[in-house]
Formats: structure tokens, sequence, C-alpha cells
């Protein structure tokens, strides 16, 4: 009969193994390069759009990184906090937590008409964000 202490360990082994397993077998990866083919000029259109915004006003940078916070804290990075009102729907925007708190609305719009231009129906308004809070925190 085995020790407690050697059924604690077996069953150790497994739930490592099995996590090993279920993490190895994932097929959901990020990529820096998701892009890279349906909109080639995504980067440099965001970093340039976000290049203009921070030389205009040096605190956008840290508005957009805050805005992408604000946007990933609720359910997950999904672009919620861009929504706007409608008759029926209170969006995230106009939220009572983050009325006259979240700035640079005007940015991500300037950047989403560019890339819409670019690159028609093809990245969504989560990862405009996203890249913009990224770009941003790096010209800051």
């Amino acid at each position: 009969m085995a020790s407690s202490c050697e059924a604690g360990f077996k069953l150790w082994v497994t739930l490592l193994v099995t996590v090993w397993v279920l993490a190895s077998t994932g097929s959901a990866q990020l990529a820096a390069n998701f892009y890279a083919r349906s909109c080639p000029n995504l980067q440099p259109l965001v970093r340039n759009a976000m290049r203009e915004a921070v030389n205009r006003q040096p605190r956008l940078g840290a508005s957009i990184l805050r805005m992408h916070f604000h946007d990933c804290f609720v359910n997950g990075c999904d672009g919620s906090v861009l929504l706007d009102d409608t008759a029926s729907f209170t969006g995230e925007k106009n939220a009572r937590p983050n009325q006259n708190s979240l700035l640079g609305f005007e940015v991500i719009d300037t950047i989403k008409t560019r890339v819409e231009r670019a690159c028609n129906a093809t990245v969504s308004c989560a990862d405009i964000l996203a890249l913009a809070a990224r770009d941003g925190v790096a010209l800051v």
C-alpha cells in the first residue's frame, strides 16, 4: 500500500504533466507579425500617428496606455472602451468611471481612419489600441 506521501507525489506529477500537455497544445498564440500579409503598413501607420500625437502633446503617450488598461481591465482587451453610446446602449467610453478621465479618443479615431484607408475591415480596434499604447510608451 502506497504511503500518503507517495500518493501526493503521484498526484502532483500527474497534475504537472496535465498542465504541461494543455499548455503545449494551445493553438491561440499571439504573433507580433499577425498583420504582416493582410495589412503590411499597419505598424508604421500606427507609429507615425502616435509620433504626431506625442509631438503635439507628450501626455498622450500615457493617456493612450491608460485607455488600453481601462479597455483590458473589465472583460479583456476587446476595444469596448472605444464604443459610443446609442439609444439603447451606454458604452464604456461615456460610462461614469471614464467620464472626463480618458483622453486620446481622437488619436485612436485618426489611426483607425488611416488604417481603414490602407487595409479596409482588416485590423480590430482592440489591436489598434494595443499598438498605439505600445508606441506611445516607446515614444515617451
